[in-house]
């Protein structure tokens, strides 16, 4: 059965032609941008490397499949589809097939929170408790030297910066009073199942300790989706209707929503756990972390700004492609002002301890030191993966985006990020 499934595809999107998708007419590009690689500075000898290595990685069982993404210069050089979608069912992966984002959807929420500070209706510097009053007099669950827990009051208030920077103190309930996020329902990065609004999944998250105090390290959490309420509050609008209104209109994301529609069930793909090396076996069906979740059915009622997306690899690099253009949709207009986007990736946290030579911007990780990063790229670029396996980056000295859609879990426990992104760099050629 063959692995590689878009060349049918690839020539549809390349003229303009209808796609297997619902496109609204209001889309701002029907079709994506395409080149050969040479048009781009990019060697097709040398992306053989890279479909050669995607192959390898589904023959060896590190992931089931993949949809893979390569831009520079506003246009694809390298979009292919490969392995399964699901392995049991025989159903090879396509190039619009859909994937969780889980956290891939942090940069978005904060991108629609920009707009909102362009419109004048909220500062960086404000208060969060001026729009969710319940956060007004917070605590923290401070861990004693001898291993008990004291909760203690908050040393200062929240702000909104704090929460694009990760810097507001709560974490996922792993450390601090874990026991408490437990028992409250809210604990791991998969809240999108749970039968209550984001606002009110908000308000139960204030009456818990947070891990750490306002400003006194990166705390990565709950932040961007104490930062999707802030998002409904100042809108007056569902997150789900502001995001499609301020971000995906403007940009034709037509496939990225919060729940998907019976009919497109059958593109969202497969969750797969790496149970041994080598080894994939199908994550449970339930509506909790590391399982298939309730994107389909269930109460489709909670908009997790921080985890609750899904997408396709063409719908976000129209995203990442907008970071890279300074805001700027394809069709010229601006989601975001270029300085908007400037602030967005710069390091405001020096760094964040998951690589070497990163700090943290607005909800994206930024190289800020190449050669402790240790990975081929550019000082300066962007990236941010998800917890099921996908991710992306934008190097803005190289006007390139890659775009890598896949779906296992722990997504950190194979190297398949630093795969891809090696034989990419290493196809670049002027």
């Amino acid at each position: 059965m063959p692995l590689k499934n878009s060349t049918a595809l690839l020539v549809a999107m390349a003229i303009g032609a209808t796609v297997p998708f619902a496109v609204p007419a209001v889309q701002a590009q029907d079709a994506l941008p395409f080149a050969t690689p040479g048009e781009v500075g990019v060697s097709a000898d040398r992306l053989s490397r890279l479909s050669n290595g995607i192959d390898g990685m589904i023959a060896d069982g590190t992931i089931a499949g993949a949809v893979t993404l390569v831009a520079r210069y506003g246009k694809i050089a390298y979009l292919e589809a490969d392995g399964f979608r699901d392995i049991a069912a025989g159903d090879e992966m396509e190039a619009t097939d859909m994937f969780r984002l889980a956290s891939m959807t942090k940069p978005i929420a904060a991108v629609a929170a920009l707009t909102l500070v362009e419109q004048g209706k909220m500062l960086l510097s404000d208060p969060v408790s001026l729009y969710l009053p319940e956060f007004a007099d917070t605590t923290v669950a401070q861990v004693n030297e001898d291993g008990s827990i004291e909760i203690v009051p908050a040393d200062r208030a929240i702000t909104i910066a704090d929460l694009l920077k990760h810097t507001s103190g709560y974490g996922y309930g792993f450390g601090g009073d874990s026991a408490a996020y437990q028992e409250g329902g809210i604990f791991g990065w998969y809240l999108s199942g749970q039968d209550r609004t984001i606002r009110e999944a908000v308000r139960d998250l204030a009456a818990l300790p947070a891990e750490a105090q306002p400003g006194s390290g990166w705390t990565y959490g709950y932040s961007t989706d104490i930062l999707g309420a802030v998002i409904e509050v100042v809108s007056g609008q569902p997150l789900d209707a502001y995001l499609e209104a301020a971000v995906f209109a403007p940009l034709g994301m037509s496939d990225t929503a919060f729940f998907l529609p019976e009919a497109s069930e059958n593109r969202l793909a497969t969750l797969y756990t790496r149970s041994a090396p080598g080894e994939l076996s199908v994550a449970p069906d339930t509506a909790t972390m590391d399982a298939q979740g309730a994107f389909v059915g269930g109460p489709q009622k909670l908009f997790s700004a921080g985890a609750g997306l899904v997408s396709t690899a063409g719908d976000y690099m129209r995203f990442a492609q907008m970071l890279l253009d300074g805001g700027r949709a394809a069709d010229g207009t601006h989601v975001l002002a270029p300085s908007s986007v400037a602030l967005m990736t710069a390091p405001a946290v020096d760094r964040i301890g998951l690589w070497g030579g990163t700090g943290f911007g607005f909800s994206v990780a930024v190289t800020t030191d190449i050669a402790a990063r240790g990975v081929p790229g550019s000082n300066g670029e962007i990236t941010w993966p998800g917890a099921y396996g996908t991710t992306f980056w934008v190097d803005p000295a190289e006007e390139l985006v890659i775009v890598y859609m896949t779906q296992a879990v722990p997504a950190f426990s194979a190297p398949d990020h630093e795969q891809i992104k090696t034989l990419v760099y290493q196809a670049i050629t002027y």
